[in-house]
């Protein structure tokens, strides 16, 4: 007996055998190529599991090993915690905003002075303040923050039951939240797309402590493995392998409407190095202002995007 409890004690030093931790906001669709993987393709040593959460865990909580977040939180996580690494990047989707045509909009500009649906402190809300600001630097529009819905019927306080109850003029959101409110507007419905102001960049993070550890290492190398795998499917074969309605059970939708956004989601592995820093420079330098700090240098931004585990699969 002895001896069994000695050995439990070593291998628990070693960390041999501990269940890999992933904290991910298990409500949107991005996510769900995490359980796809892990069922279908993780062959590590040990298990791994996924619990309700993000990259906010890693800076507090040491028994998370992973987290998948939009890079906004990327950002505000690792402008106080230097140790967090940005290791893949699950999903890229360029979000959308409706808007009530009825009103008279046609244009970005005709926002001016309107209500716009969003969620403050959140990927969306930075997407709708930098399209609006491509428009128009000192472009005036309030901002309502409300509940977001992804299937319907829809509550009256929520996105888009707003938009179409006439509450709000427009609302920028993920998906299918937009879907659902251009369905709800038929033939009003106008949307804006633009890729190139703002995308979400959906990612995995990790710590250097976790990637120091060959034990845990091996283990997240394993993970990123399975996903690779799951996003070849995602991409190529959605239909045949029944991932529309994977996803729709995984998040509470209906296949239909995951169907009909699939396009607007990009599953992409490797990121070009470039022209991410590039991206994240802006908008850590937006998310700077918006948190009244320094924005983070650029040398330490190219820290944060490690490829050390894709360059070793």
């Amino acid at each position: 007996m002895q001896c069994f409890i000695f050995l439990g004690i070593i291998l628990l030093y070693l960390n041999i055998g501990a269940a890999l931790k992933v904290g991910t906001s298990l409500a949107w669709i991005e996510h769900t190529p995490q359980p796809y993987a892990i069922k279908n393709f993780y062959k590590g040593s040990s298990s791994a599991s996924l619990t309700s959460g993000g990259v906010a865990n890693l800076a507090t909580d040491k028994s998370f090993d992973l987290a998948a977040n939009a890079e906004t939180q990327g950002l505000k996580q690792y402008a106080s915690h230097r140790n967090i690494r940005l290791i893949y990047i699950i999903c890229e989707v360029a979000y959308r905003i409706v808007a009530d045509g009825s009103k008279g909009i046609k244009s970005l500009a005709d926002l001016k002075g309107k209500k716009i649906g969003s969620i403050q402190g959140t990927s969306a809300n930075v997407f709708v303040d930098m399209m609006m600001k491509n428009v128009d630097r000192f472009i005036d529009c309030a901002l309502i923050v409300t509940d977001v819905c992804m299937k319907a019927p829809c509550a009256s306080n929520t996105l888009p039951q707003q938009l179409k109850s006439g509450a709000i003029d427009a609302f920028g959101i993920w998906e299918p939240a937009v879907e659902l409110g251009a369905q709800a507007l038929g033939q009003n419905a106008v949307l804006f797309q633009n890729a190139s102001i703002y995308r979400e960049v959906y990612a995995l993070y990790s710590t250097t402590d976790v990637l120091n550890d060959p034990n845990k290492r091996k283990d997240v190398v394993e993970f990123v493995r399975a996903l690779n795998k799951t996003l070849d499917v995602f991409t190529n074969e959605p239909e045949k392998a029944g991932i529309y309605d994977f996803v729709a059970k995984a998040v509470g939708m209906d296949a239909p409407v995951v169907k009909a956004v699939w396009g607007d989601h990009k599953w992409s592995g490797r990121w070009d190095a470039k022209e991410l820093v590039e991206f994240l420079v802006k908008e850590d330098a937006y998310l700077a202002t918006m948190d009244k700090r320094t924005p983070i240098p650029r040398t330490e931004l190219e820290k944060f995007l490690d490829t050390s585990v894709l360059d070793e699969l």
